[in-house]
C-alpha cells in the first residue's frame, strides 16, 4: 500500500489547496510553538480548515500539555486530527477523548534512539496514530519538529513494527530520499514540511517531484 502523505506548515487557503490538488490526503497547520518554522494565527487556521474538503485531515499541531487548553484550540479551529507534539499525560488523553470523541490523536514520538520505541509502545493504547520526528524535547528551547533533519529510520522500522496503529514518517524527507524512506520505514504515512517549500513557501515544482517519487514503484 502507499503512504499518504500530509503536507505541513500550510500557512494560506491556497497553499492548502496546491496540496491537496497534487495529492495531499492530509494537511498541518502549526499553532504556537517554542521554535521551528510554520506557526500562524488560530485565526488563519480556522479560515483554512473551514475551505477543505472533510474528506481531507486538518491536523492541527499543538505544543500545548494541558487538556482544557488543547479542547480549546480545537472547538476554536474545528481542525479534525489533534497533532500533539510534546508528551502528556495519561489523564489528557481521556479528558481529550471525552471532549472530543470525533477528533483523532496523534501523538509525536521524537526519534532520539531506542528509548523512543518505550514512549511509542507506551503511548499507543491512548491515540490513533503515532508520528515519528526529528525533535529534541530536551533542549532548552524545546524542538518539537520542523527541524528538517533526518533521524535513524532503523529504530522508526522498529516502530513501526512493534505497534499496531499507523504511523507518519517526518523529519528531512524530500523527492531525493522519499523511496529510501519508504523502502526502509513502511510508515503508512509521509510527513514533511520543508521538503516541498523554497524560501519558506510551497513549490509546485517541488510537490510535483514529491508526489512523482513517493507514488513511483511499489511500496
Amino acid at each position: 500500500m502507499k503512504p499518504i502523505v500530509k503536507i505541513c506548515c500550510i500557512s494560506s487557503i491556497e497553499e492548502a489547496a496546491l496540496a491537496v490538488q497534487h495529492g495531499a490526503s492530509a494537511l498541518g497547520l502549526v499553532s504556537a510553538m517554542p521554535s521551528g518554522p510554520g506557526p500562524i494565527s488560530e485565526e488563519l487556521i480556522t479560515e483554512i480548515v473551514a475551505t477543505v474538503s472533510p474528506g481531507i485531515a486538518t491536523f492541527l499541531l499543538t505544543s500545548k500539555q494541558d487538556a482544557e487548553l488543547i479542547i480549546a484550540q480545537q472547538r476554536r479551529t474545528n481542525a479534525n486530527t489533534l497533532q500533539l507534539v510534546d508528551e502528556v499525560s495519561v489523564d489528557v488523553y481521556r479528558e481529550l477523548r471525552q471532549a472530543l470523541p470525533g477528533v483523532a490523536l496523534v501523538q509525536v514520538i521524537h526519534v532520539l534512539g531506542d528509548a523512543s520505541i518505550d514512549e511509542a509502545l507506551s503511548v499507543e493504547p491512548f491515540v490513533d496514530m503515532l508520528l515519528l520526528d526529528s525533535g529534541n524535547p530536551n533542549l532548552a528551547v524545546k524542538e518539537l519538529g520542523g527541524t528538517g533533519r533526518m533521524h535513524d529510520w532503523s529504530v522508526s522500522r522498529r516502530i513501526v513494527e512493534a505497534v499496531k496503529k499507523p504511523v507518519f514518517l517526518a523529519g528531512g524527507l524530500n523527492a531525493g530520499n522519499v523511496r529510501e524512506a519508504i523502502d526502509t520505514v513502511q510508515p503508512y504515512g509521509l510527513d514533511l514540511c520543508s521538503g516541498v517549500r523554497t524560501d519558506g513557501k510551497l513549490d509546485e515544482g517541488k510537490l510535483v517531484q514529491f508526489f512523482d517519487a513517493a507514488t513511483g514503484g511499489n511500496t
